[in-house]
């Protein structure tokens, strides 16, 4: 039977989601697609994306004709990250913002840990995993796209982790693994973002290439890729896995994932969400990434009080 060119869903399942696709990439019955599919919010990420992303890949696992997967974003971007014009200027609560009790860390971690789990089953995976990555893979989406073992970028392509500055801390940790310790406390310390040239260049991008060749470039990779026998890919991605494994990625991830909460919950991360909340979201982004000083210890309280009283008067 010669291929088809329409994408086939991989299983039942692969319908049954709201914040992805997941299909056999068109021609091609060895290479799964899965797509993330909030175009309209730049794929920021919800409370679903993340299960759902760890469903996709489950499901393409189970599939025999699979031997790698591709992930990419629809629209114009990859993953603009959390979707903080709920998460962070929303009135409401959400699972990791507590604010009508004292702070529960350990509930907090539980549900950052749930998400970074999810995002880790990429690189746990038997299967080889190519993020493609156009536009933006900012803050989560850039832990979703160096979950995957092997990274492609256009060359406008950004990314990088802002929230770095106040209000988050990578929870995947794994920027020094790909990176090395200077280039991570480079980024760590700045949250600048870098394109898809410089990433290739520094060795966090498998390559990069023009906007209008990144999917050819893909999908050449991924085809060379998918030629290897399942077993020996397995082998393969198990014997560096647990190179990283032994050089204590799980227990990096788990102080990552507690930091990850104190910056939300500390007086610094407090005063970004109160920012957010009394001017706008963009407004707290624009001054955190200006390189103006930000709001810390007395100052930023003092500051939380100020914006808490704006707030009751609306």
């Amino acid at each position: 039977m010669s291929p088809t060119n329409d994408p086939a869903p991989l299983s039942p399942e692969a319908a049954r989601f709201t914040t992805l696709r997941v299909e056999r990439q068109p021609g091609e019955p060895r290479i799964a697609r899965i797509t993330l599919n909030r175009p309209e919010r730049l794929n920021a990420i919800n409370q679903l994306v993340p299960e759902e992303i760890r469903r996709a890949v489950a499901i393409a696992e189970a599939d025999d004709d699979v031997h790698v997967i591709v992930l990419a974003g629809a629209g114009r971007a990859f993953c603009a990250g959390y979707d903080l014009q709920d998460f962070g200027s929303g009135r409401a609560e959400h699972p990791c913002q507590q604010e009508k009790h004292p702070w529960e860390p350990t509930a907090d971690y539980a549900e950052m840990k749930r998400y970074t789990e999810d995002f880790m089953s990429l690189w746990r995976c038997r299967k080889p995993t190519i993020a493609m990555v156009h536009g933006v893979a900012l803050a989560g989406g850039s832990d979703i796209a160096m979950c995957c073992d092997l990274l492609v970028m256009a060359d406008d392509a950004k990314i990088g982790y802002p929230p770095v500055r106040v209000w988050g801390c990578p929870t995947t940790a794994m920027w020094t693994y790909r990176l090395g310790p200077m280039r991570a406390k480079q980024l760590m310390f700045t949250g600048d973002m870098i394109d898809g040239q410089r990433a290739a260049e520094w060795g966090l991008a498998t390559m990069s290439a023009p906007a209008a060749q990144l999917e050819a470039a893909t999908l050449a990779l991924a085809r060379r890729i998918a030629g290897v026998p399942r077993p020996h890919l397995t082998m393969h991605k198990m014997v560096v896995n647990q190179a990283m494994l032994t050089m204590g990625l799980e227990q990096t991830q788990m102080l990552a994932t507690l930091f990850d909460g104190i910056t939300r919950h500390n007086p610094e991360g407090l005063w970004f969400r109160r920012q957010a909340q009394a001017h706008g979201f963009k407004s707290a982004v624009e001054w955190r990434d200006s390189g103006r000083a930000i709001p810390e210890g007395d100052e930023a309280r003092a500051l939380i009080a100020e914006l808490e009283k704006k707030l009751a008067g609306q």
